[in-house]
């Protein structure tokens, strides 16, 4: 049960090989699956497409996730090409990176708006175009999550408030979806080691900082992450909707440091 064997998706987000979208995609190629891609703009699109090709794939698409006229033009795209989807994952969010050091009471409205529209919202278009492909057979939605959303972690600001309401959005869509088949879920992994979270201040020592607590005592690694993306999208995943899977080394369990760390 654990493959994806004659199983379509979408990937969204591929920024570069280190991205946790990369590590999925990889892994989901790896258990048997097709995939199509999406990136933004030339200087993404050049550094997908060596990746794309090494999993056989030659389905890219340029969207702007804030733009329906180019959502609408990919989903056609795949509908044309595929006719049905099996999974999508949303891996996408945005704030600017001057607002992601400092005090969280400076957000600005703007990029407050923007954060949300980018980073939450966009699930909710991505499941509205996604859901007509899926609904003869069933599917997935998948997106990202960081434990942010409901623990206080410096300087992710206005990330951290973006986030709950993916969370929550997750959690309604798959209420919404689950009469017809569709599970949707979210991964939570620790601090990696990526594009996105270099943007972060003092991601170093969030990074360090977690490691040297959590329970195993490592972060998650891609392939921890593809793995469990590999689970959920397919039918060993059957049953688990509305979820927020943590793969962070089991640090959201914890209270408070380590003994010999404090």
């Amino acid at each position: 049960m654990l493959h994806l064997r004659g199983k379509r998706g979408l990937i969204m987000g591929v920024a570069n090989e280190r991205s946790i979208a990369w590590g999925i995609a990889k892994a989901m190629s790896d258990a048997g699956a097709d995939l199509a891609f999406t990136y933004q703009g030339d200087a993404f699109g050049k550094r997908l497409e060596p990746l794309a090709q090494s999993v056989g794939s030659n389905l890219m698409m340029d969207v702007d996730i804030t733009d329906d006229a180019l959502l609408d033009k990919a989903f056609q795209t795949i509908a044309s090409s595929w006719g049905t989807l099996d999974f999508v994952v949303h891996a996408v969010a945005y704030s600017e990176k001057n607002e992601l050091t400092g005090r969280f009471l400076n957000t600005t409205r703007d990029n407050f708006k923007n954060s949300l529209d980018i980073s939450s919202y966009s699930f909710i278009e991505i499941a509205r175009r996604a859901h007509p492909l899926m609904i003869a057979n069933g599917g997935t939605l998948l997106t990202l999550t960081y434990q942010g959303s409901n623990r206080v972690t410096p300087f992710y600001n206005v990330m951290g408030v973006a986030k709950a309401a993916l969370e929550a959005t997750t959690r309604y869509l798959a209420n919404d979806l689950g009469p017809d088949g569709i599970r949707v879920n979210a991964i939570s992994p620790g601090p990696m080691k990526t594009l996105a979270g270099a943007a972060i201040g003092g991601a170093r020592k969030t990074f360090k900082h977690t490691e040297i607590n959590s329970p195993l005592r490592s972060n998650a690694s891609l392939e921890a992450v593809g793995g469990t993306a590999v689970y959920l999208a397919s039918d060993a995943g059957a049953y688990t909707t509305g979820e927020i899977i943590y793969v962070d080394g089991g640090y959201h369990i914890l209270g408070m440091p380590q003994s010999e760390n404090i």
